[in-house]
């Protein structure tokens, strides 16, 4: 009989964390996101239902090329809430990503979505790494009308391997799944990560430590500010 209990309070508790670990189904039909609301809750209010139009419904713009000239030669268009307040509550979003012969979306992850996407045009190199302790690199290059996807939270990258340019469509499952850059993580934390926390970290000298620290680069899609101990680049 306690085995039993204590069975169907493990499955239970195994199902409550389930329910929890992702966006929670919505209630309603739509919450349109109210930007001009001052509450603030895990997500966005709700706009008034009365007051909503197909327009919170409706983005205009992933027709348009990004601009790749910048440094990484890549440029993501996002379709989050932000962008269409008819997604709040929903657990969805997009993105359109532009890459430059060579371009790179460098490695990243996305805390509270799983990624899949679709490329429209070119050839791209794709690529994830597994969790602790097998860290194992899995990738693969797709061509045009293929599909990959990059699992919740885990690091991963695209290169455009082709000479000319690629794009590709992007779905996430959240509205707003954030994105750390590794490099800009490490490199471009404010305040700034301890040099000799990176010199252990990265298993060098303490002599050496600084030859691990870029120097005056914007080394992330989202931008890194200097190290204040950078003396060189890698």
């Amino acid at each position: 009989m306690w085995n039993k209990l204590i069975l169907l309070s493990v499955v239970a508790l195994t199902f409550n964390y389930l329910a929890l670990a992702y966006e929670p189904s919505p209630l309603q039909d739509f919450c349109v996101a109210d930007p001009n609301s001052s509450v603030k809750v895990n997500g966005v209010t709700c706009k008034n239902p009365m007051h909503v139009q197909a327009e919170d419904f409706f983005f205009s713009g992933l027709h348009l090329r990004g601009n790749t000239s910048n440094q990484l030669g890549s440029k993501v268009t996002p379709v989050f809430a932000t962008q269409l307040p008819g997604l709040n509550t929903l657990g969805i979003s997009m993105v359109r990503i532009d890459y430059a012969p060579w371009g790179l979306n460098p490695p990243h992850t996305h805390p509270r979505a799983t990624e899949i996407l679709t490329v429209l045009e070119g050839t791209l190199q794709v690529g994830f790494v597994t969790s602790n302790p097998d860290n194992r690199f899995i990738n693969k290059v797709l061509q045009k009308g293929d599909v990959f996807v990059f699992p919740v939270g885990l690091v991963h990258f695209q290169r455009n391997v082709g000479n000319g340019n690629a794009v590709v469509i992007a779905a996430l499952s959240s509205q707003n799944p954030g994105a750390i850059t590794i490099v800009n993580a490490v490199f471009g934390a404010n305040p700034s990560i301890p040099a000799d926390i990176l010199a252990k970290a990265f298993q060098v000298d303490k002599t050496s430590d600084n030859q691990i620290l870029p120097v005056g680069c914007r080394c992330g899609i989202y931008g890194l500010k200097s190290h204040p101990d950078a003396k060189r680049v890698v």
